[in-house]
């Protein structure tokens, strides 16, 4: 998927497999995450167009896993990592106990700011999260270099992962499940409370609430440029800082705080599995790439990368201030629910539009109600 290898990370994997399997070729098409559900719905179902093996986000991996379009490779658990891999990313890629797929990477997320500014705005690092929200406001509010547009966070509706590592950790939830039925969580009094903080965030603490998908996906430039002093990001993001930045020891990094002074945060625990096509026309060969794949040396790679390898006994290899911190960030994150339809029903587009609607000033309530309805009808049919 787009933005999750590096050009020398999937050059790696070419030249491994190539060196491995003589007279095989491993070819990696990258795919744009908007609309992904719907493309792999269509080409995991045709045996003339289906990959061998595909890298899908964790919240829309039960939406695959369920209907037979992954094959069962509980088998392959022991060779590629055993109780090494990411337990919650094994747990949800697991149907009546048969594992259909393997954890790739996490996203762990944390804060990264600008400590010059922090400085010269008189702001101390926040300890808990509400510190946090006023810290981003004061920030915007002091722009201490005097820059055109300053905005203290970046913080954008069409950046739902960003956002929900906001909310968690104020006791916003989506849904929950009640017996046999999921029961919208928007619109009650914690996540209701969430989101009007949000709100205000949107309002006072960001000027790129409403930025476009497009200005999103490079969202690190704005701090580059000084136009932002706090991000929101993954430990890959860390890797396009300008060095320079860093080298001037002008960056800083934080877990994202909870309400209790230093406990880090429920912020999303981002990443991908990675599956065996049920279809795959090269199924064997499938297995000796997924092998590559989970080999040290790549698992290594992705941790140089910023990622947390979805075998964890390599963790050690993520580097900088954000690796210290990674395996706690995890160990306190949350998913999405885990629900067929959610990757279908509340991909990016739809959670986009939720979070817009709260940004552009929307009555908070009413908003939470209307995706509560939503919930009701799209996750128990």
């Amino acid at each position: 998927m787009e933005g999750s290898l590096s050009d020398e990370s999937r050059q790696y994997l070419i030249d491994e497999f190539a060196t491995a399997n003589p007279g095989s070729e491993l070819k990696i098409e990258v795919q744009q995450w908007d609309g992904i559900v719907s493309k792999l719905q269509t080409s995991l179902a045709s045996k003339n167009e289906s990959p061998d093996l595909v890298e899908i986000g964790n919240t829309q991996t039960t939406t695959f896993t369920t209907v037979g379009a992954f094959a069962d490779v509980t088998d392959m658990k022991a060779t590629l990592g055993g109780d090494d891999l990411i337990p919650s990313f094994v747990d949800a890629s697991t149907v009546d106990g048969s594992i259909y797929a393997y954890p790739l990477y996490a996203g762990a997320r944390a804060v990264y700011y600008r400590t010059d500014l922090f400085e010269a705005a008189g702001i101390e690092v926040p300890t808990t999260i509400d510190e946090f929200t006023e810290a981003a406001i004061a920030l915007q509010a002091a722009n201490p270099e005097g820059t055109p547009n300053f905005s203290g966070m970046y913080l954008a509706a069409v950046d739902p992962h960003g956002v929900e590592s906001y909310l968690f950790p104020q006791g916003f939830d989506y849904a929950k499940q009640d017996g046999d039925k999921w029961v919208g969580q928007a619109s009650t009094p914690e996540s209701i409370a969430a989101l009007t903080n949000l709100q205000k965030l949107f309002a006072e603490g960001t000027t790129y609430a409403l930025d476009s998908q497009a200005g999103q996906k490079a969202f690190e430039r704005y701090f580059n440029e000084g136009t932002t002093g706090i991000l929101i990001g993954t430990g890959n993001v860390g890797t396009k800082i300008d060095q320079a930045l860093w080298d001037a020891d002008k960056v800083g990094v934080f877990a994202v705080p909870s309400a209790e002074p230093g406990v880090p945060g429920s912020t999303f625990a981002g990443g991908s599995n990675i599956a065996l096509a049920q279809n795959s026309p090269n199924p064997e060969l499938a297995r000796k790439a997924l092998e590559l794949i989970f080999s040290e040396g790549f698992q290594t790679r992705l941790a140089e990368d910023g990622w947390v390898p979805g075998n964890t006994a390599y963790s050690d290899a993520v580097t900088g201030p954000f690796g210290a911190m990674s395996g706690d960030i995890i160990n306190n994150s949350k998913l999405t629910p885990n629900n067929p339809g959610w990757g279908v029903a509340f991909g990016s587009t739809q959670l986009n539009e939720f979070f817009t609607r709260i940004a552009k000033g929307e009555d908070v309530t009413a908003v939470a109600e209307a995706f509560d309805a939503q919930v009701a009808t799209d996750l128990n049919k």
